[in-house]
């Protein structure tokens, strides 16, 4: 598991962009983002997309509170929230494979088993 410095350095690094509603980055208040004992694998993976896509991959949720509980959860490190933009939505259309819906949201999963998930305004997506 990474702090929230470890994490941001990774991510710009690699030119990936985040925000937050609230300005903040407390892990214990929903409108910040947080990247608080964030798996290295989800940040990995976050990289890995931002490389294959090509495209501008901005976050806008980490491992704040607020999120839906669960094994694969935001809180437990393993999910991120993306903004959704033009050259994000086509790759993941377009590169991973159609599945079941998730919660009533279209649902893709890619090769590594990563699931992406159309949650309306934004991507939900489970690094595994």
């Amino acid at each position: 598991k990474l702090t929230h410095s470890q994490a941001t350095a990774k991510l710009s690094a690699a030119s990936i962009k985040w925000t937050s509603s609230g300005g903040c980055s407390d892990r214990n208040r929903p409108t910040c983002t947080s990247f608080t004992n964030i798996r290295e694998e989800t940040i990995a993976g976050a990289i890995t997309l931002k490389k294959a896509c090509n495209c501008a991959v901005t976050i806008t949720g980490g491992t704040e509170t607020g999120h839906a509980s669960g094994t694969y959860s935001h809180w437990n490190g393993y999910k991120l929230d993306f903004k959704k933009a033009d050259g994000l939505n086509r790759y993941i259309t377009k590169t991973f494979t159609r599945i079941a819906d998730r919660g009533g949201y279209p649902a893709y999963k890619a090769k590594s088993g990563n699931i992406y998930v159309n949650e309306g305004n934004h991507w939900d997506v489970t690094f595994y």
